[in-house]
């Protein structure tokens, strides 16, 4: 089945409004259903998953230090629409097989709001998860402006509930942002991007069981899903009409496991505002830049000279990332086409500004501890690949512990053969460094040998992050503090297939120590950092 690209429009999804706003705190009542949806020209409707029946499902838009509280619902069929392999963790008979919670990704938020993978629920609240605590979330939003993005994360199926349709976007916004003049309004274009493949009657291909892999599990979970094609806020290669002037995109790849390696087909430059979680210190220009599952980037494109021309997104990433296939310039090659058609309807006043905000970067002698951390590719029961954090599993003992406060530094010891977007539950963090190492060396002995010069993070990841690209035979350090709330969260690969087969973690912020055992534990660390 053909797909011609670039012939159906972009869609911009709704903003949600509240039912209403009591004590100064706005409540809404999100939905989850299947509905059949046009996600290109040429194909048949498809039946989609979506908030609120649509995919993506509508932006939430709030102001900085806005309290809100979200009642998210289930109203889903009690079959899936793909293929449900229950010798994953989590997805057994025992089960049913459609559960849903919702993950705010990159929110500040109390445990029992975060979306907890065992805090699923069925419809009408039926049958719940053993973390299940409550049906209406509270979002604080006392964080910088950014986009940060909602979706499902139930746990042994998130791959398959979000390729679905299960994700939206969620933007905070503040005085300081608004004071910058940046391109807003119509000029403000959020986009999700993620591939997908279709089957000929229109509704969404999911392999049932790997390619080229004998196992006697069926249907199975696959190492990693690759669609044929890119959509954008629902849509197969969509274009959007603009104005020759400056846009704001606030981009997100929440594909399961497709990285983008993003440029321009004329060359034309990127500047960049904004990062995961919030503005840069100053503007960045860039002519690509790399998004990995679950990332965002913030950007501005000037197109004032552009008048009458066609630009194509592309992506060059190789998949599997980082040694994988290159993308087919004619299909998975290409993202969607901007077509500066439209006249301008009004002066462009808005600018680039010279300074964007005040960051204050940690100092690695701040960290009470380092935690070194493995990434660990692995075979299951069935022979089939499976990657794990530092060698455990979910249901295994929690090993972090972090102190409400802490500043503390992760070190990503990566002796798989990918690179693996990791993400921390319920804090911004900043990236310190990568550094090569002799991983045969490591595999024998448990010790880094490193085999070269420590690198700070690539320019456009400098700034508030909560996810980090860690790659093979690499150490990937981050740095970040454990606040506002004690409690359980998750940290986890945000390559979906990953995550699903048990490439996730449960951690947990404890109450402050006392200064003694402070102390302590600081000394254990300079030794530890000397040694």
């Amino acid at each position: 089945m053909k797909i011609n690209p670039f012939n159906t429009p972009l869609p911009i999804p709704k903003i949600q409004r509240p039912l209403y706003v009591k004590e100064g705190v706005a409540y809404y009542e999100v939905t989850m259903k299947q509905m059949y949806q046009k996600l290109h020209k040429d194909l048949p409707d498809t039946v989609i998953w979506g908030y609120q029946g649509i995919y993506p499902g509508p932006t939430l838009e709030v102001k900085r230090n806005q309290k809100i509280r979200v009642r998210w619902m289930n109203d889903l069929p009690a079959e899936h629409i793909l293929p449900l392999d229950h010798t994953v963790h989590g997805a057994g008979v025992q089960v049913p097989d459609v559960r849903t919670v919702v993950h705010l990704h990159g929110a500040r938020v109390k445990p029992d709001s975060d979306g907890y993978p065992d805090a699923w629920f069925t419809k009408n609240y039926q049958v719940v998860g053993s973390f299940f605590e409550q049906d209406t979330y509270e979002y604080p939003n006392d964080m910088e402006a950014t986009m940060l993005w909602y979706h499902d994360h139930a746990i042994g199926i998130t791959r398959l509930n979000i390729y679905a349709g299960l994700a939206g976007m969620y933007i905070i916004r503040d005085e300081h942002e608004e004071q910058l003049n940046l391109p807003k309004g119509a000029f403000e274009i959020p986009l999700l991007i993620q591939d997908r493949s279709f089957n000929p009657d229109g509704t969404f291909y999911y392999p049932a069981k790997p390619d080229n892999m004998t196992t006697p599990v069926y249907p199975s979970v696959v190492p990693e899903f690759f669609g044929n094609t890119n959509l954008v806020n629902g849509v197969v290669w969509p274009y959007l009409e603009l104005e020759p002037r400056k846009y704001r995109f606030r981009l997100v790849n929440g594909s399961n496991a497709r990285f983008y390696r993003i440029s321009l087909s004329n060359q034309q430059s990127f500047y960049q505002i904004g990062t995961d979680g919030g503005l840069r210190e100053e503007p960045l220009e860039l002519k690509s830049f790399l998004l990995a599952p679950g990332e965002r980037i913030d950007l501005i494109v000037d197109f004032s000279d552009l008048k009458g021309q066609t630009i194509v997104l592309r992506n060059k990433a190789p998949a599997p990332f980082p040694d994988g296939e290159l993308p087919d310039p004619s299909t998975t090659g290409q993202i969607m086409a901007f077509k500066v058609t439209k006249p301008l309807t009004e002066k462009d006043t808005s600018v680039i500004p010279k300074t964007l905000n005040k960051i204050k970067y940690y100092n690695e002698n701040q960290a009470s501890i380092i935690r070194p951390l493995t990434l660990v590719h692995r075979e299951d029961a069935y022979g089939r690949p499976i990657m794990l954090l530092d060698d455990l599993r979910w249901d295994d003992p929690i090993t972090e512990n972090p102190e409400l406060g802490a500043i503390e530094i992760w070190s990503l010891i990566n002796i798989s053969d990918d690179t693996h977007p990791i993400h921390l539950h319920l804090i911004q963090f900043q990236i310190l460094d990568r550094q090569s190492f002799d991983v045969d060396y490591f595999n024998e002995t448990g010790n880094l040998k490193y085999t070269g010069d420590r690198r700070g993070p690539e320019p456009y990841e400098k700034g508030w992050k909560d996810i980090v690209s860690a790659n093979p035979g690499e150490v990937t350090r981050i740095i970040g503090k454990f606040q506002p709330y004690t409690g359980r969260y998750v940290w986890h690969c945000h390559m979906l297939e990953h995550e699903d087969q048990e490439m996730m973690r449960p951690y947990e912020v404890i109450p402050k120590q006392s200064r003694l055992h402070q102390l302590f534990k600081r000394i254990r660390y300079k030794r530890k950092k000397d040694e």
